[in-house]
């Protein structure tokens, strides 16, 4: 699953390294909270190593 944009790359990356024990958990805020707590190091992996060229820095609602 490919993330949609920067920003949710952004979160999944440190959601990433907190659940490999690169950081802090305490320090995680907002989406990469929810991230880590809900989602697999390998769906996490998936969404932070997605390219950025062409994704927007935020995602449109819809």
């Amino acid at each position: 699953m490919p993330a949609k944009s920067k920003a949710q790359q952004k979160a999944a990356g440190a959601a990433l390294s907190a659940k490999r024990g690169d950081a802090k958990v305490g320090d995680l805020k907002g989406a990469s909270k929810s991230m880590y707590r809900s989602m697999s190091e390998k769906e996490l992996d998936e969404l932070a190593s997605t390219k950025r060229t062409g994704k927007p820095e935020h995602a449109v609602k819809s």
